[in-house]
């Protein structure tokens, strides 16, 4: 009867994808994310003493979130659950608390509770947890691949220990593509497989940290031939890899930091940049209007009277891309990135409305000089309003020497760069013009 048992498990693992097969079966095995995993980081040390609570892993897809939290059950010896937040409601999530309720009854052992994609659990869902949690009821592993701040309710991260798992790096890819082949049991080690450098070096770089991507494009590879010896190459790997698909998702970080990337780009004046993190936006299914928005809003933050122009040409561009779509508006994006990457750059214009609006806030209130005050209606002259105001178009040079402040501030600090260069100089004349001529 071992024997039969042995035979069928070998058979149920070899029915698995690659990608399953190859799981790491202890933590010593994992690769990469040494940054949490290496000797003597907080991860490694809280598998060492046995004491998993609430841990939330957060990062992109095939970085090793599932293997790592079936890895903490298996090291600390302790009862472990899995459900996925996408396919489970509040029934689900009651039956897996009312087990591990069960499993301290018997067992006196806390055990793991891992929840898939945390994320997609709404606020009920997730204050469901808080008691479990706070009770020690149950160790919650919670793995997402959006920003956990974003998407998992306060009170669950603050009693939750975050750690961010990596992207794997190209060498640890080529490592696992490698095992794969020559793994007897759970790999491809009983064909006669060669792959040349070249061809795991591109699979590794197209699958971009996901290790879960690069061994299905392998398994792919070999199952789709099964002519042995097989020779593994470039142009085998290019037939046998999907076209990538961005992740993209609106509310998420994603979408805030490619958004933030390309802004920062801009400012950097870093054209190709720029470009690049525009091209992301767009073949992740960015929303056009939203990217217009913030070219308009960057024209007048980061480049304002540096550049006029800048301003214009934004707001033609978002009116070019509301009458035009995709996929020809990429053209009127192009124009417009390049150019305010280009531009010249002031946040002048910022700061001055900053200034001036926490003067508001925090200053005295400054009243509205007697000689500016409205001086149409009848009886205003009676109480002096507007009497000593100077009509600016009379004055010889079109600057009526008077104050239109009452006190003396300045909130507008120009900068010499671009077409402001020239109007710095001109705003310190008219100051001086303001002021009236000196006292001999």
């Amino acid at each position: 009867m071992d024997l039969f048992a042995k035979a069928e498990e070998a058979n149920r693992d070899r029915a698995l994808p690659l990608a399953a097969r190859l799981r790491p079966r202890t933590l010593s095995e994992m690769v990469g994310q040494q940054h949490i995993l290496g000797e003597g980081k907080l991860l490694r040390r809280l598998v060492a003493a046995g004491r998993i609570q609430s841990i939330l892993f957060y990062g992109p897809p095939g970085t090793g979130k599932t293997t790592l939290a079936r890895l903490l059950a298996s090291e600390t010896k302790a009862a472990f659950r899995q459900i996925n937040a996408v396919t489970s409601g509040i029934k689900e999530l009651r039956e897996a608390l009312d087990w591990a309720r069960d499993e301290v009854s018997v067992s006196g052992a806390r055990p793991i509770l891992f929840i898939d994609e945390i994320h997609r659990f709404n606020r009920s869902q997730q204050d469901a947890l808080l008691p479990d949690v706070e009770s020690g009821t149950i160790a919650l592993v919670g793995a997402t691949t959006s920003n956990p701040f974003f998407s998992v309710n306060g009170a669950l991260l603050s009693r939750s220990q975050i750690f961010e798992l990596n992207p794997l790096g190209e060498d640890d890819l080529v490592q696992l593509l490698d095992r794969a082949i020559h793994d007897q049991h759970l790999g491809f080690g009983r064909f006669q497989i060669q792959a040349s450098p070249e061809a795991l070096s591109y699979c590794a770089r197209i699958a971009e940290g996901d290790a879960r991507r690069a061994l299905n494009a392998l398994e792919v590879a070999v199952l789709s031939t099964m002519q042995f010896p097989l020779s593994i190459t470039v142009e085998l790997m290019q037939e046998s890899m999907q076209k990538k698909i961005l992740q993209f998702d609106p509310a998420g970080d994603g979408h805030y930091d490619m958004a933030s990337a390309l802004i920062k780009s801009l400012r950097g004046s870093d054209a190709d940049a720029a470009l690049y993190w525009l091209a992301r936006a767009i073949e992740s299914g960015e929303e056009i209007r939203f990217l217009t928005r913030r070219l308009v809003i960057f024209a007048s933050e980061d480049i304002g009277n540096a550049d006029p122009h800048a301003l214009p040409l934004a707001i033609a561009t978002m009116q070019a891309c509301e009458f035009i779509g995709l996929p020809e508006c990429q053209l009127n994006l192009s124009q417009a990135v390049i150019y305010l990457s280009l531009a010249p750059k002031s946040n002048s214009a910022t700061t001055a409305i900053m200034n001036a609006r926490k003067e508001v806030r925090e200053g005295s209130i400054i009243p509205v000089p007697v000689h500016l005050r409205d001086g149409h209606y009848s009886g205003s002259k009676s109480i002096g309003h507007g009497v000593g105001y100077q009509y600016s178009h009379d004055a010889p040079d079109g600057i009526a020497s008077q104050d239109y402040l009452g006190v003396e501030r300045q909130f507008y600090e120009p900068v010499e760069r671009g077409a402001e260069a020239e109007m710095a100089q001109r705003y310190r004349c008219i100051k001086e013009l303001l002021k009236g001529p000196k006292d001999s």
